[in-house]
């Protein structure tokens, strides 16, 4: 939508490209990768599951959308961001139809099911993966004037992670990533809720810290540590809630070659000198480890939110 990655395609206001459709080749492309994953799922079940005895689901990127304020306009733009977010992806597998959201938002734009479609659509997945690293909020750009240059903009929302000058969370290396350990509590709340209490592995959570930062820093990762304890400690209340989380994955086991931020940020819980390949266990890795050995207790942190 915005350009960013391979085969750069976009339109104003997402982004200057040199060909592409931002309001309608991103939902084109989301089609046909929903389409390609029923055919998987179909196939799977039907040829595969029964001797293997697999599982099939799939993992879909989420971040937790806040109303900016208590404003009718905001709280429905929160809920647009989440359509545009999460049932974008999941309606259609769930209930064989894009959210109502969406098709007002963007009508023809928007790719319609054919039947056969919908039918190959049934096969219901075993689980959903959740990827989810930080909460943000969520402005109405309908009765209002934005900047619609941004992920959120054919949803007329617009994201931002500070209010009344004060930050939803602790900002981490990436930009718009922030510490706010609720946010994953209330994702799996409602996706628990929204499509009928299904599996849920947390395959993605993670915290990025600066490659320019000293040696020492990077080692002694406070600021990691107290990101796993405090969504850790979010997600066992989610679970407490009824939330039917099955397992979750920290990104990273290391340091690893971050996407577009190639090495300049650094997820893992073991340091990588890119040079010479050494590994070097951080605070983290140490922190994890007793944790899972039953070995350290998972105290409640506090984090800027319930500061402020």
């Amino acid at each position: 939508m915005l350009g960013l990655y391979p085969p750069k395609h976009c339109s104003p206001p997402f982004g200057n490209c040199n060909n592409g459709n931002s309001q309608r080749e991103p939902y084109v492309a989301a089609h046909n990768f929903l389409m390609s994953h029923a055919a998987a799922v179909d196939n799977y079940k039907k040829n595969y599951q029964a001797k293997q005895g697999g599982s099939i689901g799939i993992v879909i990127s989420m971040k937790f959308y806040e109303p900016l304020t208590n404003a009718t306009e905001d709280i429905l733009a929160a809920q647009r961001a989440l359509a545009f977010e999460i049932h974008w992806f999941l309606d259609p597998i769930f209930f064989g139809e894009y959210p109502k959201e969406m098709r007002e938002m963007l009508s023809s734009d928007l790719p319609e099911f054919t039947p056969a479609e919908k039918r190959l659509l049934q096969n219901k997945v075993d689980f959903i993966g959740v990827n989810h690293y930080t909460a943000i909020y969520a402005k109405d750009c309908i009765s209002s004037p934005c900047d619609l240059n941004t992920y959120e903009g054919n949803a007329l929302v617009f994201a931002t992670g500070e209010r009344e000058g004060v930050q939803i969370g602790e900002p981490t290396a990436l930009h718009g990533f922030y510490v706010v350990p609720e946010g994953v509590e209330e994702i799996l709340r409602y996706v628990n809720q929204r499509y009928e209490n299904p599996p849920i592995y947390v395959t993605e959570n993670g915290y990025s810290q600066y490659s320019n930062n000293n040696m020492e820093d990077m080692i002694n990762d406070v600021g990691r540590v107290n990101y796993l304890q405090g969504y850790l400690s979010c997600i066992s209340s989610a679970i407490r809630g009824g939330a039917k989380v099955r397992g979750y994955f920290v990104w990273s086991l290391m340091d690893n070659f971050e996407w577009r931020y190639g090495f300049t940020v650094r997820f893992g819980l073991y340091h990588v000198d890119f040079t010479t390949q050494q590994r070097t266990a951080k605070m983290s890795a140490k922190w994890y480890r007793d944790l899972l050995m039953g070995n350290g207790p998972m105290d409640e942190v506090r984090t800027l939110r319930s500061n402020s």
